[in-house]
């Protein structure tokens, strides 16, 4: 979930811009370009990137009427559609993978480890599958049984890294409590670690002046949320709930104020049902964060296969 509190953001035409100052080169390294047209905000995904987001025509409408009807007399916060934006985000995807395929005939590859037979690690990587082949992303799933060995798990993964018809790895999690998450997160290789969670990736991010190959999809579908919305980040307070290393730890990085001695500080968790009556906008639970975060995992898929053919 993704809300925000903030005055006078929710711009249409003529809007103000945001200048990436502290965590541009960081965010930027996403390959995400946002520019602006008649139809309103567009992302256009690719490696040469401007230094200054700036949107200067309609941003994305958020929806204030599907808010519950017992708080219709208070404040509410305006809903953010995440299927919307996931949706125009994979059709620019898939733009971009035609234009590779007419260029140089070949196109992004996506591999998955799939450990056991949790119920929702079994959904999550249907959503995935579902979204590579909408946009024109090959994948492949390799899976391994609950009490697999974590040799198995290294040789799957082995096979994925040494193979260059594979541009990204993922791994669900969670695993098994027999296996060691970390150490088969740090075998995937970084140049595949479309997840974001390899030591080397999550180190640039949190170091200032180094760029990560990848930034986590949740983190980025945050930002990529609140820049769609027209909501201005610089010179605010940013409270992240969670301090998972998979959304709110790079989350916070990526919001970090350089001026502040820590950053950041900690605090419980948020309860929708009051956020709705104090937040300016949210998103809903389905369809916020969730559609965003796999947009951003084929953007994250895409922006490996063009490293990899040295497609621009």
């Amino acid at each position: 979930m993704l809300l925000c509190r903030y005055s006078s953001t929710m711009r249409g035409s003529g809007g103000g811009g945001v200048f990436w100052q502290n965590f541009k080169r960081k965010w930027m390294s996403s390959n995400s370009v946002f520019t602006s047209s008649s139809s309103g905000l567009r992302a256009i995904l690719g490696p040469n990137l401007p230094d200054v987001w700036i949107p200067r025509g309609s941003s994305y409408n958020v929806n204030t009427a599907t808010c519950p009807n017992s708080f219709a007399n208070r404040q509410i916060a305006a809903i953010i559609d995440g299927k919307l934006i996931a949706q125009d985000i994979k059709l620019q995807i898939a733009n971009e993978i035609r234009r590779m395929k007419a260029s140089i005939g070949k196109s992004p590859s996506l591999a998955v480890v799939l450990v056991g037979e949790r119920r929702d690690s079994k959904t999550f990587v249907r959503f995935k599958l579902k979204a590579c082949d909408e946009v024109g992303i090959a994948s492949s799933v390799s899976k391994l049984p609950q009490d697999c060995s974590e040799e198995e798990l290294f040789n799957v993964v082995t096979g994925f890294n040494e193979n260059p018809l594979i541009h990204g790895i993922i791994v669900q999690l969670p695993l098994p409590k027999h296996l060691d998450e970390e150490k088969i997160l740090n075998f995937v290789s970084p140049e595949k670690d479309v997840d974001g969670f390899h030591p080397l990736n999550m180190g640039n991010l949190a170091m200032r002046g180094r760029e990560p190959l990848f930034i986590p999809s949740a983190s980025k579908a945050c930002i990529e949320l609140l820049l769609r919305s027209g909501v201005e980040i610089i010179g605010k307070k940013a409270v992240v709930i969670g301090r998972s290393k998979i959304t709110g730890l790079p989350t916070s990085l990526l919001l970090q104020d350089s001026s502040s001695q820590k950053g950041y500080r900690i605090t419980g968790d948020v309860c929708f049902e009051e956020a709705i009556k104090v937040a300016s906008a949210i998103t809903p639970v389905p369809g916020g964060i969730g559609p965003v975060t796999i947009s951003m995992l084929l953007s994250n898929t895409l922006d490996s296969a063009k490293r990899a053919f040295k497609f621009t």
